[in-house]
């Protein structure tokens, strides 16, 4: 595992380097109407990939630009979102990262998370705790009532923004102390690992969106779920974690088949 962190590690930095420097100069262009993706993306994959497959030629990659068609039922797999909060970063609002995952035989054993513009690393290692810059990290203890709760949109305007929504309001309604959208869910997750925030959810996301986030949530005490509250795995839709006291009060609350859509 140490070759595994290194090189996940030497891919998310250089990943940053190459976003930093591009940052408010990269070309955009659009994938959909509200989803965008930049040369950065596409740039930060590339190395990313090469940096990878140097040092593990037989490895696949499944990655949100250039490799998103790959299985995610290889051996050795790499997850990776070479720019998390691309609509943040091709507006300049310097809030997005980079995120890198090794999976084996469908477990994931390493996670990394790397915030270039605030340089904050974060590392988790099945069974060795997380830490961000070196140090560990670990969930709050706040209860739900004392929640600062995360959420995110994804591009769809229908079901999936009103489900967002109710679930919001009944949050609200239960009292927790407020509610926040930072527009990239891969921080959300490690901010939620550190403390930052108390719970995340979103109902839509991709395997390259959590699959770093996931281990380093639950090494650092944290629990995830499903958006229905069943076991998170690559293969799931949507993402609700939490720190311990939180997480059992909140899946019964915004799973996604218990909350109403109301016009």
């Amino acid at each position: 595992m140490s070759e595994i962190i290194s090189v996940a590690l030497k891919a998310a930095q250089t990943a940053g380097s190459i976003t930093h420097n591009l940052f408010e100069k990269a070309a955009i262009s659009h994938k959909a109407l509200n989803n965008l993706v930049t040369e950065a993306d596409v740039a930060a994959e590339k190395a990313i990939a090469s940096i990878i497959l140097e040092a593990f030629p037989t490895h696949k990659i499944l990655a949100e630009e250039l490799h998103s068609t790959q299985t995610i039922d290889a051996e050795h797999l790499w997850v990776v979102d070479p720019l998390d909060g691309t609509n943040n970063y091709a507006h300049g609002i310097p809030h997005y990262s980079t995120s890198i995952a090794y999976v084996h035989k469908g477990i994931i054993e390493a996670g990394v998370v790397f915030d270039p513009m605030r340089n904050e690393l974060f590392v988790a290692k099945r069974g060795q705790g997380a830490t961000k810059n070196g140090s560990p990290i670990k969930v709050s203890s706040r209860p739900l009532q004392e929640a600062l709760v995360v959420t995110g949109f994804y591009y769809d305007r229908g079901l999936l923004i009103h489900k967002t929504l109710a679930a919001s309001r009944i949050l609200f309604d239960t009292g927790i102390r407020d509610l926040r959208r930072t527009g990239g869910a891969a921080l959300d997750l490690a901010w939620v690992a550190c403390g930052r925030f108390d719970a995340y959810f979103e109902y839509r996301l991709a395997p390259w969106d959590y699959a770093a986030g996931k281990l380093i949530v639950e090494e650092a005490g944290g629990k995830t779920a499903e958006r229905n509250g069943h076991e998170l795995t690559l293969d799931s839709t949507g993402v609700i974690v939490a720190n311990s006291i939180v997480f059992d009060e909140i899946i019964p609350l915004i799973a996604w088949d218990t909350v109403p859509v109301v016009d």
